[in-house]
């Protein structure tokens, strides 16, 4: 089994390109590397994937139930979106932490919508580049 599962969702591969100014200038290779290596020093296991597909991510959160203790993710433009994913997310009995590197209540008014805010236990949004390391201490302690 598996300590925590890390799910990204549509675009955030673009990280590092995609609007740095607000989502910073490492890529998802960067933050992945960054938070295996937090894993390895807390001797945590941890899955990371990702996925710009909504059928990926509902299959990946389904097949989570009885493989990990606890989901991390950033569904990024499908929070307010699919219906679906927080269906999905619903089924899983371990803890669900919705994460967001910038601050989603800010640009857009549309983006102040979050279909997966009645099933997690918790949102963490506008750290930046210190969440990743931030959140994987605090779902050790948890």
């Amino acid at each position: 089994m598996i300590d925590i599962l890390v799910i990204f969702g549509p675009s955030l591969n673009m990280f590092g390109t995609r609007e740095p100014h607000i989502y910073g200038s490492d890529t998802l290779a960067d933050t992945k590397a960054e938070l295996e290596a937090q894993a390895r020093g807390l001797d945590c296991k941890i899955k990371i994937m990702g996925s710009n597909n909504e059928s990926t991510l509902v299959t990946k959160f389904r097949e989570a139930r009885g493989t990990a203790k606890v989901i991390l993710f950033n569904f990024a433009a499908y929070t307010q979106k699919l219906i679906a994913l927080s269906d999905a997310l619903a089924i899983f009995n371990g803890p669900k932490v919705e994460v967001h590197l910038a601050n989603n209540y800010q640009p857009e008014s549309f983006r102040e919508i979050s279909l997966t805010a009645l099933v997690i236990n918790h949102l963490i949004v506008g750290f930046g580049k210190v969440l990743s390391c931030l959140v994987l201490f605090l779902l050790m302690v948890y």
